[in-house]
């Protein structure tokens, strides 16, 4: 019996690519190379000219002849290399008629941005894991007889870290940061979702059917038995200790997601405004944003499968069956990351709009300002573009491979929404029984016989250690993780609505 077979061969190519290829082809600097355009701050050399067009003469005309000047002069300031070397400081109005000039965001342009390394990445890791993953499905409906570890569980595990690791390293420079209130917002959401988390505990598997009961009885039946079999006695884990363990993950989630869920409020808004005159992109970006929202009900059973089986109301006819509807849940969730990867140069280009929308800002105020504060205003916009990138697209890969861990270890179907038919087609078929080496033929021969009875006492324990962690105990465990996942995101994300439309 083989242990890894083919797959080893998937994860060797894509471990290939991301140490050779990678620096070259970036799936996440393709993603914003060549589709965004970024604002240049004007020169020094501009505020001169047209705070001397501005006091020579206040013919408007003027100043719009300088910013055809300053447009064409951004063109060239594009490719020719920076000659500047001094910090030279002066002030202007504030109602100067200052015009920003665009450039179409090039690979290179990327490089010095704050977090470029770590968003390119876990883009290219997570692109990786996701070709691996669809291998390994593809191979195991191919290879229905192999017995093997599935990798690709490896695989999602270690872009799952990342993320989380990232995210983590962006709270915690929040948490540093004493200016600006930060601090004060990410210590109160978490405190409101810890109590959040622990209410969802305290409501039955009869309104949210996540299965955590019946898992968890499984597990605990599991865990005693093993025990026994060690010469142990016990009754096994306690429940308590179990839910404390959920409400603590489902609080430091909390914490790493409620940025991201603020700035994916911020960036919504923002991308709606932008998109005014497209009937069909407003459409999306409202579908795009409720569909999580849609998806977090399907668990509340009697809204979701209730009402889609006909369970709950007599009269209502069945839309469709039970293992349909757990097949319906996992491709509306691929569906939804599908259209937040498909939409995200939008959002992007809504935050480099920023700078613009700040200048004008500006242009309403009266004063004077710093020529330096001034182009780090509209710099600024594009160092971060990095940073939104992670807080917008992060929650999404969190909540793809939390599916694809899901539909694996739970031994759910893709295709169950297509009937029971094309289920046995696409599903592979039953695993044999796992036979133990016989040990007599090479009892003479010490050495031999010590490994292979090694090898055997270890295929009993992880046989064993299956009885334990069984698909009802995974599919309880990882349902309540995806939910409480996109319930924090939207969450977020719907206080961050409420804040931003009030104070525009």
């Amino acid at each position: 019996m083989a242990v890894l077979g083919v797959q080893v061969v998937f994860s060797m190519v894509m471990f290939t690519f991301l140490h050779k290829l990678a620096p070259y082809y970036s799936f996440g600097r393709w993603l914003m190379s060549k589709r965004l355009y970024r604002y240049l701050h004007p020169t020094n050399e501009e505020l001169k000219q047209l705070m001397s067009a501005d006091s020579q003469s206040g013919n408007g005309k003027q100043q719009s002849n300088q910013s055809g000047k300053g447009r064409r002069r951004g063109d060239h300031r594009k490719t020719a290399p920076p000659t500047e070397g001094k910090a030279e400081t002066f002030t202007i109005p504030r109602n100067l008629g200052v015009q920003l000039d665009q450039a179409q965001v090039e690979d290179v342009d990327l490089v010095p941005l704050q977090y470029y390394s770590d968003y390119t990445w876990l883009m290219d890791f997570s692109i990786s894991a996701v070709i691996i993953y669809v291998l390994t499905e593809v191979y195991y409906i191919l290879a229905p007889h192999r017995v093997e570890f599935n990798i690709s569980i490896l695989w999602c595990l270690l872009a799952l870290t990342f993320c989380v690791r990232v995210l983590a390293s962006q709270a915690w420079v929040y948490m540093r940061t004493e200016e600006g209130g930060e601090r004060i917002l990410l210590i109160t959401f978490t405190f409101f979702f810890l109590v959040f988390a622990m209410g969802v505990l305290v409501i039955g598997d009869h309104i949210i059917e996540f299965g955590l009961e019946e898992g968890y009885k499984n597990f605990s039946d599991g865990a005693s038995q093993f025990l026994q079999k060690q010469g142990i006695t016990s009754q096994g884990p306690v429940s308590f200790s179990f839910k404390v363990f959920l409400v603590i993950f489902g609080t430091l989630t909390a914490a790493l997601l409620t940025f991201p869920g603020i700035r994916m409020a911020k960036l919504h808004l923002d991308t709606l405004k932008y998109t005014q005159g497209s009937k069909i992109l407003q459409l999306l970006l409202q579908i795009n944003y409720l569909l999580p929202l849609f998806i977090v009900l399907m668990w509340v059973k009697p809204v979701g499968r209730d009402l889609f089986c006909g369970k709950g109301i007599v009269s209502l006819r069945a839309l469709m069956y039970e293992d349909q509807f757990d097949g319906f849940r996992l491709i509306l969730i691929l569906v939804m990351c599908i259209l937040r990867l498909a939409l995200m140069p939008l959002f992007m280009q809504s935050h480099l709009n920023l700078a613009h929308e700040k200048i004008e800002k500006m242009k309403k105020e009266s004063g004077r300002i710093s020529n330096l504060d001034l182009q780090r205003m509209v710099a600024r916009v594009f160092f971060y573009l990095c940073v939104v990138a992670i807080q917008y697209i992060t929650p999404v890969l969190i909540i793809l491979f939390l599916t694809f861990l899901l539909k694996t270890l739970s031994s759910l179907s893709w295709v169950s929404l297509f009937g029971e038919t094309a289920v046995k087609f696409f599903t592979p078929g039953a695993k044999p029984a796992t036979s133990y080496p016989d040990l007599s033929g090479v009892a003479g021969n010490g050495t031999l016989a010590s490994v292979m009875g090694s090898a055997a006492e270890l295929t009993v324990a992880l046989s064993d250690l299956r009885s334990i962690f069984t698909p009802l105990w995974y599919k309880g465990v990882l349902s309540y993780c995806l939910w409480w996942v996109m319930t924090v995101w939207f969450s977020s994300a719907s206080l961050g609505v409420m804040y931003y439309s009030q104070n525009e």
